[in-house]
């Protein structure tokens, strides 16, 4: 696979549309692709203070979060150094969809140091210091982090050096200690159920201990307009990745398309 170019390409004040894809189809795009990041420049400022692994502070006061990643396993000590080390004191330059603060008033955005054609996200993922949190709409957007991601973990990088860094099903007890942070989870998926306006993927036979990914109804519609109806899960080996809650067995919930990655075999 050819280099992939992450300088974003601005198009005025349009964000291109999307729809969400599964993590295998973007891993597979090329430059082409992944350079038409379309991304609205959001404005710029000096880093002051590190805040968390995925946020830092402006010296004007602006709180930033970076977009489309997140935190890896549950060392937030070593992932906040890791973004430390790549923009605390640095100029920098935010892209993004629009710069309405989130709930708690930080501004969503990809984070550019000045000078530097990469972004801070893609970035950290090379170094295999985060990882893709699938909520990035833009599908070419998405694929530059996932080119991204799997360059770390093709390398043995950072969280990928680890035996450990992607859950195994076969282990919940593993997944289970995960409860609250955002894990990377792989197996094969035994069975497709629905109960009520839940359908669950089931890892194991036994609800009460066994992993199982959840889809509620409402989302189902974008899986099969992706043409990943969840029956097709049925006896594959898939990748999923998200918050892990316990609800009987460790549960992560899948809202969006790119949660989850089709991984072939049985």
């Amino acid at each position: 696979m050819s280099s992939v170019i992450t300088r974003p390409i601005l198009r005025g004040s349009a964000w291109l549309p999307a729809s969400a894809v599964s993590l295998q189809l973007l891993a597979c795009m090329g430059r082409a692709d992944a350079a038409d990041c379309a991304l609205d420049q959001q404005g710029e400022g000096r880093v002051a203070t590190i805040v968390d692994a995925r946020s830092f502070r402006l010296e004007d006061g602006r709180e930033i979060r970076l977009a489309g990643i997140e935190r890896t396993g549950t060392d937030g000590a070593s992932a906040r150094a890791a973004l430390s080390a790549v923009v605390e004191g640095r100029e920098v330059i935010l892209h993004g969809e629009n710069d309405a603060p989130d709930r708690y008033g930080r501004q969503l955005a990809f984070v550019f140091v000045a000078g530097s054609e990469h972004s801070v996200q893609t970035e950290l993922l090379r170094r295999g210091e985060a990882l893709i949190s699938s909520d990035t709409a833009e599908k070419n957007c998405a694929a530059m982090l996932a080119a991204a991601e799997q360059t770390a973990r093709d390398a043995k990088l950072g969280i990928w050096a680890e035996t450990a860094a992607i859950k195994n099903t076969e282990s919940p007890g593993d997944i289970l200690a995960a409860i609250g942070h955002f894990t990377v989870v792989e197996g094969r998926v035994l069975s497709v159920r629905q109960a009520g306006s839940v359908t669950y993927l089931n890892f194991g036979r036994n609800w009460t201990q066994d992993f199982a990914a959840t889809i509620p109804r409402r989302i189902i519609p974008a899986f099969e307009g992706a043409g990943l109806g969840p029956k097709s899960f049925e006896n594959k080996r898939i990748r999923v990745r998200g918050v892990v809650s316990s609800r009987g067995g460790p549960r992560i919930e899948v809202l969006r398309v790119g949660q989850i990655e089709v991984l072939g075999g049985k």
